[in-house]
């Protein structure tokens, strides 16, 4: 059964390193290549009239990953496009991994990335470590950054090719009754015009994104349901340099009851401090005490340390019951796209922005005609089809690996056959499918099979303990 779910875990789309390409005008006097943005023949909605003396006009709710990468797509689309952030300098509680095939699909600057780390530790209940990262590659790494560095570039690339980026807090929008009328969108600008306490403004756009967040009222404005989410909790600590040294390509990922029911706690190596965290779902308030178990289990190493930010924010834990309505599509954590089990999310944003932008792109025709909810519903077809196998299996494997600390043991003693770690980093690196080894396959079922058999021994006679 792991080995099917191993085989699930890496069966993602395969990702290519090309520079994005985009269809203009002229573009059927161009050979189609194999590209990321590649819309082949564009064909909006028979039914969609075509827009007079303009273009379609999109707003883009949040700055984020989710939120760059759609504004920058539909720009370079031909969509007139508003991406609206509050904090322009936000500094989310984020691990700030990404994969290897981040860097090239969304063509990002290598100096933006603080660390690449090549070598993991998985740490046990009992502090039991297990390398990771033998089967890497020379060239192969996990990048890690700061999402306010991240989010910020994605933003500016959005501006520099046409986007208007507005900073303001959106605040609600007025829906139309029929399928050509404007959206109202209404918020408090914040520029030199309006100072320090904003100013009530609205825009009308023919469609809405809404990347604003676990927290997102474009869901809310939409009834797009409630959904379960994790309390993400974070310190960024400041280490004596000689401390610093040990984490210079280096990650920690602790897993047991004290530093989570349900999730790891993490230190992650940013580009002169560490990020100490952890998060839950089901005792949300316990999660300081929670991070306190986490920075004890790693004080030896950040021995000496200074909290310089603490940061807190909820993190979605599935996707929630709607995430389209018309002619507005929820994007990143608004729509519930992170996984379980490792709590990865900026890739799926930044892709899933993406997608959606592109389905606006192709359905408008690059900006020439109205849309309706069945060209964005192309963009969650799509995206379904793509990756709901892999949230599925790697909810599974949370709730078999995470629910007792004989599962974790297990976990980590898997961690440490080589052929697993393999499969591992090349699905999460790559995002596509790893070609599986029949023989290691039927062996490493066995092996997780006997891990399992183990826990749960070991969990029956730590019950007898507690009698």
């Amino acid at each position: 059964m792991t080995s099917i779910a191993l085989k699930s875990f890496v069966g993602l789309r395969q990702s290519s390193a090309e520079k994005p390409h985009y269809f203009t005008s002229h573009s059927s006097q161009t050979k189609p290549r194999k590209l990321k943005l590649n819309f082949h023949v564009i064909k909006a909605s028979k039914s969609s009239p075509k827009l007079t003396n303009r273009n379609l006009r999109v707003a883009v709710i949040g700055g984020g990953p989710a939120g760059g990468a759609a504004a920058e797509t539909l720009a370079k689309g031909g969509i007139e496009t508003y991406l609206i952030e509050r904090k322009m300098d936000n500094c989310k509680p984020c691990g700030g991994a990404i994969p290897l095939c981040m860097v090239g699909e969304f063509d990002l600057p290598l100096d933006i990335i603080d660390r690449r780390v090549t070598k993991m530790k998985m740490i046990s209940p009992s502090n039991v470590a297990v390398d990771i990262g033998r089967t890497l590659k020379p060239h192969e790494y996990i990048g890690m950054l700061r999402r306010e560095v991240l989010d910020a570039y994605l933003r500016d690339r959005a501006k520099a090719n046409g986007a208007e980026v507005i900073n303001g807090l959106f605040l609600k929008m007025d829906v139309p009754k029929d399928g050509d009328s404007p959206y109202v969108l209404h918020y408090n600008g914040y520029d030199e015009k309006a100072g320090g306490v904003g100013e009530k403004r609205t825009l009308e756009v023919d469609a809405v994104i809404g990347a604003d967040g676990a927290n997102s009222r474009v869901a809310k404005g939409i009834g797009a349901g409630d959904y379960d989410y994790a309390i993400a909790f974070q310190e960024r600590i400041k280490i004596p340099d000689d401390k610093m040294a040990y984490y210079e390509d280096l990650a920690e990922m602790y897993v047991g009851d004290d530093v989570s029911p349900d999730f790891y706690g993490w230190v992650f190596p940013k580009c002169d401090h560490v990020a100490v965290g952890t998060g839950t779902v089901t005792h949300k308030g316990d999660i300081k005490k929670f991070q306190l178990a986490t920075r004890n289990r790693a004080k030896d190493k950040i021995l000496g340390g200074k909290i310089i930010r603490v940061e807190a924010h909820p993190i979605p834990e599935h996707p929630r019951p709607r995430r389209l309505l018309g002619r507005v599509a929820l994007v990143g954590d608004a729509a519930g796209y992170v996984t379980k089990c490792s709590g990865e999310g900026i890739y799926f944003a930044a892709k899933s922005g993406r997608m959606c932008a592109e389905a606006i792109v192709e359905g408008s025709e690059n900006g020439k005609r109205m849309v309706n909810e069945g060209d964005l519903r192309k963009y969650l077809e799509k995206w379904d089809k793509t990756y709901w196998p892999t949230y599925k299996v790697l909810d599974v494997l949370q709730k078999v690996f995470y629910r007792s600390n004989p599962a974790r043991e297990a976990f980590v003693e898997m961690c440490a056959d080589e052929y697993v770690q393999k499969m591992t980093f090349d699905s999460y690196l790559y995002k596509q499918v790893a070609p599986g080894n029949p023989w290691q396959d039927l062996k490493l079922a066995v092996n997780t099979i006997g891990s399992l058999v183990r826990a749960n021994a070991l969990k029956k006679e730590m019950d007898k303990l507690s009698v």
